[in-house]
This record gives structure tokens, C-alpha cells and sequence, in this order.
């Protein structure tokens, strides 16, 4: 879902040609399968594409990666647990980190990476539950309150990734 959403913003700001958008899971049981019915179909209510097959996150992909997007606290874990040096680890973040209405302070109040594959939780110092529920043994309705997290999300996400690729000087201004 969050793949599908953030493809479509990236596309809709013109900067398709300059960020790559994929998804892994942090387990493979899922490999090969395309996304979950109720998934797709509110994906397509909404407005968006969507042709996923699941596959696992590997470690040696850190190298390749700028920013690597968690759903939630526990995947949060397995992906800086994974990652093979405390920069790697230092990539992973929680979407929810971006949606301002969750962290008005952005992705700089989430914790980093204090050492290899070592973070700080999320805990009692945060007001806000950053997680995206996984709606996988509920009903539509799940599915959509996870949409609209990840929606709000992006739109915060996209402006993170935007000002980095300002900061680099990959923006000429056309894609603002």
C-alpha cells in the first residue's frame, strides 16, 4: 500500500526519474504473492495502481538505499537489527515520522540508530503511537484507516524527499 501511494507522489511532483520507489518485507512468507485483495481493492478505490509481488528485504541492499521506510516499531527493529553498519541503521525511519499531524517536529524527533543495528524504541517519550496497524486480520475498514495513514504520511515523506534532493542539487526548480 505505502509503495503504491508514494509511487503516485513521486510521479504527481515529476520526480519519478530521480527517486525509486520499492517494498520488501521483513519476513518472507509472503514471497512471491501479489498484494492482498482488500488491499488492492482500496488502492484502486482511492485511485492508485498497484502491481506488487512480495519479496524480502536483504541486507546487502543498504549500500544501494538512501531511505529505508518502516510500518511500524517492529519491523522498525528487524530492518536496524539487519542493517550492517549504524549508518545503514541510521536510514531506516517510520513513515508515520512524516505525517506532521503525528510529528509535528518530522522525522528528527524519531530516535537514530545509536550503534549497529541498536535504536531506541518509541516508548513513553512519545505522545504518538507511529505505527501503521496491519490490517491483515480485520476487515475493509482497516484497510482504510491504513490508507489514509500512509496518505498523510507521504505527503510529509515527499517534502523530506524533496528538500534532499535539493540539498544535492538534483532539483532544477521544475520539480517543485
Amino acid at each position: 500500500m505505502a509503495e503504491a501511494v508514494f509511487r503516485a507522489r513521486i510521479e504527481e511532483a515529476g520526480l519519478d526519474g530521480l527517486v525509486e520507489v520499492d517494498s520488501a518485507g521483513t519476513g518472507g512468507w509472503h514471497e512471491g504473492d501479489g498484494a492482498d485483495p482488500r488491499t488492492v481493492a482500496v488502492l484502486r478505490a482511492a485511485g492508485y495502481e498497484e502491481d506488487h509481488s512480495a519479496r524480502q528485504f536483504r541486507a546487502d541492499w543498504f549500500g544501494r538505499l538512501d531511505l529505508v521506510i518502516a510500518l511500524d516499531d517492529g519491523h522498525l527493529r528487524a530492518l536496524r537489527r539487519l542493517a550492517p553498519t549504524a549508518h545503514d541503521a541510521a536510514k531506516v525511519r517510520l513513515l508515520r515520522s512524516y505525517d506532521p499531524a503525528v510529528m509535528p517536529d518530522g522525522p528528527a524527533a524519531q530516535p537514530a540508530a545509536r550503534s549497529h543495528g541498536a535504536a531506541r524504541s518509541h516508548d513513553a517519550a512519545h505522545a504518538h503511537d507511529l505505527d501503521v496497524p496491519d490490517p491483515y486480520y480485520g476487515g475493509m475498514a482497516g484497510f482504510e484507516e491504513c490508507l489514509e495513514m500512509v496518505e498523510a504520511a507521504s505527503e510529509g515523506l515527499l517534502v523530506a524527499v524533496r528538500d534532499a534532493l535539493a540539498a544535492r542539487g538534483h532539483l532544477d526548480g521544475a520539480a517543485s
